[in-house]
């Protein structure tokens, strides 16, 4: 079924109201709008009364996972995203009478500040007096001293569907983790931003990493929740383990829906249009271009010291989540995305590897475009991109070398989908 494109906004929540919308049915070919206006909440299951019109994320459904939680110590995933009602899920867990046990920090930390591959280290929250546990430093998966007496492991990240963006990564390692130690692990389901397509290439499982653990396209078009189901049930967990795995759905939401996260996810992705940007251009990190980080548009741009000169120039400097960012202090020529328009980009449904070819071609020095080590390769899932941009293949001819491993894929994607597809 083709479903019309629906746009909403998810503001923040306070005195348990909810903003709903008003969907206008325009020609296949027009853009429908979405007002919104305030809709009241169950007070019993915290979920709201309006009908199809908004958005209710897992962690907003607590009739359906709080009973599992109760008389239970419970162990938390959660980042800056991780919100209830303009609160943290864990003071309104807290506030519950839920045991909380420990919190287990991802990359940038519990409260998402720190940069990109910085290390985060154990710390104690100064609000609740929790133990902090950082998978992103020393380890990536919790081990059974980190779980002793916790009765449930319980997940609430906002991803962003794309496979280098590590939250997915860390997802696994939890699962992996619950499997091992025999404990149920819970996934607030919360919408994919790029869950409108699937495109790119799919992991060659030779180049396995953090930011690419399983043979899945760069853009998977799941929800956090649905690939969830994925890792348990196609046996890819460690040792072909499953965990008892538990996923609270999102109501109203389907894959053709535009969502704008109220939190940025980390700190270099601060909008709608860096979140649609970042599959296309995340490529660069693996080269000496930068992408803006130490700007106010990270994510929105991309040039280098020795571009030819244009007509947009940029200086990165050390700033909050890039405090080492590439060409710190260099006059950088490039190009400015920072502009273009949000409908437009949510309809190109593909990556657009536009920006990498123009990147490549404007390089001078094409011997150093790509950085030191694999990392480029790593990214991009294959090897086959790295010599498909120095042989001067276009676009089209790229992404027709996807197609084969793109079909497999959306077969088995097509089993754990718990929403309407956008095809």
């Amino acid at each position: 079924m083709k479903f019309l494109k629906q746009r909403t906004k998810i503001h923040s929540f306070s005195n348990f109201c909810y903003f709903a919308g008003m969907i206008f049915v325009f020609c296949a070919n027009c853009h429908p709008k979405m007002s919104t206006h305030s809709e009241g909440v169950d007070a019993k299951s915290g979920e709201s009364t309006a009908k199809n019109t908004s958005i209710v994320v897992g962690a907003e459904r607590f009739s359906a996972y709080l009973p599992l939680l109760k008389g239970k110590k419970v162990a938390l995933v959660v980042n800056q995203t991780s919100m209830v009602q303009n609160k943290y899920l864990v003071d309104t867990l807290l506030k519950q009478g839920i045991k909380v046990g420990v919190i287990f920090a991802p990359e940038h930390g519990f409260r998402g500040k720190a940069d990109a591959g910085e290390k985060v280290n154990n710390t104690i929250d100064a609000q609740t007096g929790l133990p902090i546990i950082s998978i992103y430093g020393k380890k990536n998966k919790p081990d059974s001293s980190d779980l002793k007496n916790i009765d449930v492991l319980l997940f609430d990240i906002q991803d962003v569907g794309v496979r280098f963006y590590t939250y997915i990564s860390t997802l696994q390692y939890i699962m992996e983790a619950g499997a091992e130690q025999k404990i149920p692990v819970i996934v607030l389901d919360r919408p994919n931003p790029n869950g409108h397509y699937v495109d790119g290439a799919i992991l060659d499982k030779s180049l396995k990493s953090f930011v690419g653990m399983q043979a899945i396209p760069t853009v998977y078009g799941m929800t956090i929740g649905e690939y969830a189901k994925m890792l348990n049930e196609e046996g890819w967990l460690n040792q072909q383990l499953k965990c008892k795995l538990t996923v609270i759905p999102c109501l109203n939401y389907n894959h053709n829906i535009v969502y704008d996260l109220p939190v940025k996810p980390s700190p270099n992705l601060p909008n709608l249009r860096s979140i649609y940007l970042y599959p296309s251009i995340c490529y660069l990190e693996g080269t000496d271009v930068s992408l803006g980080r130490g700007t106010n548009k990270p994510f929105q741009m991309y040039g280098a010291p020795n571009f030819p000169k244009t007509d947009f120039a940029f200086t990165p400097a050390p700033n909050e989540g890039a405090k080492e960012p590439p060409h710190k202090g260099k006059i950088c020529n490039g190009y400015d995305l920072s502009n273009l328009n949000l409908d437009k980009l949510h309809d190109e449904r593909q990556i657009n590897l536009s920006y990498l070819i123009n990147a490549y071609k404007n390089f001078p020095d094409k011997k150093a475009f790509f950085l030191k080590g694999n990392f480029f390769d790593k990214l991009s899932g294959t090897t086959e991109l790295r010599t498909q941009l120095i042989e001067g293949k276009s676009a089209d001819a790229i992404r027709a070398t996807w197609q084969d491993g793109l079909k497999r894929f959306k077969i088995i994607r097509k089993k754990y989908l718990l929403y309407p597809d956008f095809e």
